[in-house]
């Protein structure tokens, strides 16, 4: 059985796989009648077509604020809307896209084991799994804030990791994140793209993930699957994920084709996950299964993909135990990340815990969070008038442009690598002998001094 089965997988995981699939996709319904609505397609996770109505007068909006956001979001409707729609702060977590991105290194012990073991494929169920982890962070409800040009998110103090992501680009919106401690780096582009479909919006990974594993040079290469943000409007908003995720060993040719269940009727197969690591001749060695939102085991198996006489399930991986009825449904780890725990001494200005409107948002202060954002967005603006005036263009700081243009299933990606100026900048910074107070730092990405409002 080869990778391109994955879909149709025989034996021990179809089993497991036939009751999610009888159910099929989740049934949804197109709201009007009492509500006044045309086509607006509500979804609840935990029901059928027939409660759809009653979904969709729940959710965090009142009926007055549900009316201007349909009007104001019909005409984007089949757009990309990244970053071309201000929206309001109440839709906000305190934490950027830049810090999401850092989420990835909760579970980076998965990479160090992945780096010390001697079992090739092993070493992709490690590696597939530590990309897997993320995903019941990443199922939160909040918008990110879109990161400034020139903002960086820079992270220390967890399993010995160096971590710094910097905004390349403002239109498109463009990240670029480097991660290394001593058994891998990590290295990734990121462009995300959206489509607003009304009361739900797809989302696309455009973007490059690459892993390197230090002991024996191998490199790994990500591409996961798309993601949909459901009842944005009308209903309780809730986030899947579904198709395949695939983990390339570039080095060796063995891959991981893992494939994530879409969610069913009542629930039916929301947040399963499974597939097979392969050889580099297509054969199933060690089948995957489990939940993303829980745990994920592993088992050897042979070239049918059914488990070998003798072995067991073993667990790889479990999600860690997160805070009660938390605002924002953050872990434990994403309140390290907002914190200074995680922050070098001597932090660059531009780090995005120092913006002013996540600090206000972060602090409950939701009128001061709203009016900051807005200075900043205005800010941002005033200072691409000066650079255009001056004829100059933006150049990141930590981040080098490539030539690479690399082509990913949801349209092509310019890659920006990592310069190593960063390295020399930190170990500097540490030396020094001055101190600084980084909470009372000011928010500092800008090219230009002069672009106040």
């Amino acid at each position: 059985m080869s990778p391109n089965d994955s879909k149709n997988r025989a034996g021990f995981l179809n089993s497991l796989a036939s009751s999610i699939t009888n159910f099929g996709s989740v049934m949804t319904k197109s709201v009007n009648g009492l509500m006044g609505y045309e086509g607006i397609e509500v979804i609840n996770p935990d029901g059928s077509t027939e409660d759809a109505e009653e979904e969709a007068g729940r959710g965090r909006w009142k009926q007055e604020e549900r009316d201007g956001y349909w009007k104001m979001m019909q005409k984007y409707i089949g757009s990309d809307i990244t970053s071309m729609v201000t929206l309001p702060v109440i839709i906000f977590e305190p934490m950027t896209t830049l810090q999401k991105m850092a989420e990835l290194m909760e579970y980076s012990h998965l990479l160090d084991m992945a780096d010390k073991t001697q079992d090739p494929y092993m070493r992709m169920v490690y590696a597939s799994t530590w990309a897997i982890s993320v995903y019941y962070a990443y199922q939160r409800t909040w918008k990110p804030f879109n990161p400034i040009l020139g903002e960086t998110y820079e992270m220390t103090n967890h399993n010995g990791i160096n971590f710094i992501a910097e905004q390349v680009s403002h239109h498109p919106p463009m990240s670029a994140a480097h991660a290394e401690n001593e058994h891998f780096s990590y290295d990734c582009t990121s462009k995300l793209k959206s489509k607003l479909l009304g009361n739900s919006i797809d989302f696309y990974p455009v973007g490059r993930t690459r892993v390197t594993l230090k002991r024996d040079g191998v490199v790994l290469d990500l591409v996961p699957p798309p993601t949909k943000a459901h009842n944005l409007i009308f209903g309780r908003t809730w986030v899947d994920s579904s198709g395949e995720m695939i983990m390339t060993n570039l080095t060796t040719g063995d891959k991981a084709v893992l494939y994530f269940q879409p969610c069913g009727w009542f629930g039916s197969g929301r947040y399963e996950v499974d597939g097979y690591v392969y050889n580099s001749a297509e054969e199933p060695k060690i089948l995957v299964t489990g939940k993303w939102n829980e745990s994920l085991s592993y088992q050897a198996c042979d070239t049918e993909g059914e488990p070998l006489t003798g072995t067991e399930l073993k667990e790889v991986w479990k999600v860690a135990e997160a805070p009660e009825k938390d605002k924002y449904q953050y872990t434990h780890f994403a309140h390290k990340i907002n914190s200074f725990d995680t922050a070098p001494s001597k932090l660059l200005s531009s780090d995005s815990r120092l913006r002013p409107d996540r600090y206000a948002l972060d602090t409950g202060d939701m009128t001061k969070a709203g009016y900051e954002k807005s200075s900043l967005e205005e800010r941002q603006r005033a200072e691409k008038r000066n650079r255009e005036e001056k004829g100059q263009r933006f150049v990141p700081k930590w981040f080098d442009e490539t030539e690479d243009v690399t082509p990913t299933p949801w349209g092509d990606l310019e890659v920006y690598q990592f310069n190593g100026k960063y390295l020399v900048h930190r170990a500097a910074a540490d030396n020094s002998e001055i101190n600084t107070d980084m909470e009372s730092t000011k928010f500092n990405p800008w090219q230009f001094q002069d672009t106040s409002p």
